[in-house]
């Protein structure tokens, strides 16, 4: 099996927006409780939010230009299976057009 690395990007929302409820920030981690469910012994790991991206280059830092919100680690047999499972995830069904960047982790040799 190969592990393969999701990336979650989301808009950022305006500082007007409004809060999602108790319950409806129930129902979401619901979901996401589900998926993870369905990965099972898959999951290396569930992952956590993140903010704050600075990009770092030899000139120096600035704010991240995407909207890097949050990762999950897991193991699949093949790069079509963890496409599969990321296509049938909930942060699909948010708001504003969030996506997910599936990338496959690469073997170092030697290491």
């Amino acid at each position: 099996m190969s592990k393969f690395v999701f990336v979650y990007h989301a808009p950022a929302a305006p500082a007007d927006a409004p809060q999602p409820t108790p319950e409806q920030m129930e129902a979401i981690m619901g979901e996401w409780t589900a998926w993870a469910g369905k990965v099972g012994d898959q999951m290396v790991d569930f992952g956590a939010p993140l903010g704050n991206g600075v990009r770092v280059t030899t000139d120096g830092t600035e704010p991240s230009r995407r909207e890097v919100t949050g990762y999950t680690i897991l193991e699949a047999d093949s790069t079509e299976a963890a496409l599969d499972l990321a296509r049938n995830h909930p942060h699909l069904n948010m708001p504003g057009g969030c996506e997910i960047e599936v990338h496959e982790v690469q073997p170092i040799p030697g290491m």
